[in-house]
């Protein structure tokens, strides 16, 4: 993979992370109520707009990726994202990684890791 390539698949790898992440801080607020009220506490809120701001660079992002590799091989690079939000929301969020998710993310970066040197 040359240096464009690898720089748009690090940004992909990060605005990809962020807007999940955005989307969890403005979705988990015990604050935002309910129903409809919910939905307007979260449109008032920053994070929800981080959320669409990075989906909107990511999706600019991935098509220049694309245009650089082939599809299968940037859809199984871009799924070591799962790896990171993973660990984001573990250190984030404190959410729970059991030994079987561990597994998972191994397995993930590994086969990232075949794809990467392949290419």
């Amino acid at each position: 993979m040359h240096g464009l390539a690898l720089a748009l698949w690090i940004a992909y790898v990060l605005l990809d992370t962020g807007g999940q992440l955005a989307f969890k801080a403005a979705a988990g607020d015990e604050r935002a109520g309910d129903g409809l009220a919910r939905w307007r506490y979260m449109l008032a809120r920053p994070w929800i707009w981080v959320g669409i701001a990075c989906y909107v660079a990511v999706f600019v992002d991935w098509i220049a990726f694309l245009s650089l590799v082939p599809l299968s091989e940037g859809v199984l690079l871009a799924a070591i994202n799962i790896v990171a939000i993973m660990v984001a929301g573990r250190i984030l969020f404190r959410e729970r990684l059991t030994p079987l998710r561990v597994t998972g993310i191994l397995l993930v970066a590994a086969g990232v890791a075949i794809v990467g040197v392949g290419s």
